[in-house]
């Protein structure tokens, strides 16, 4: 499996990004996804999750109401709209992906990485 992210860049406090994440190698509807960011001296975070199913959604509380998860089965690709971006939200955004149903906020449970994409939001 491959996770190919894209999408990243910067831009100023207020805008909004739309990241990308395409799945290659096996069949995309089988594997739950989610988002994670880490910045310089942080630890990696959960930012939003989405199983199999669209109703099994996730965000962690700081991107609640600014960002959003979805996934386009047909595409092999999981998207994440950010909105309202700040300061806080620049850090290298990764995607990952979990062979079967269930989400976790532990980057353990996931089983293939992608290789990142920067975000830099100015103020």
């Amino acid at each position: 499996v491959q996770l190919q992210a894209s999408g990243g860049g910067s831009v100023q406090a207020g805008d909004s990004l739309r990241l990308s994440c395409a799945l290659s190698g096996r069949t995309f509807s089988g594997y739950s996804m989610a988002w994670f960011r880490q910045s310089p001296g942080k630890e990696r975070e959960f930012v939003a999750g989405i199983g199999l199913s669209v109703s099994r959604i996730y965000y962690a509380d700081s991107v609640k109401a600014r960002f959003t998860i979805s996934r386009d089965d047909s595409q092999n690709t999981v998207y994440l709209q950010m909105n309202i971006l700040k300061s806080e939200d620049t850090a290298v955004y990764y995607c990952a992906a979990h062979n079967g149903p269930g989400i976790s906020y532990g980057s353990s449970w996931y089983d293939f990485w992608g290789q990142g994409t920067l975000v830099t939001v100015s103020s």
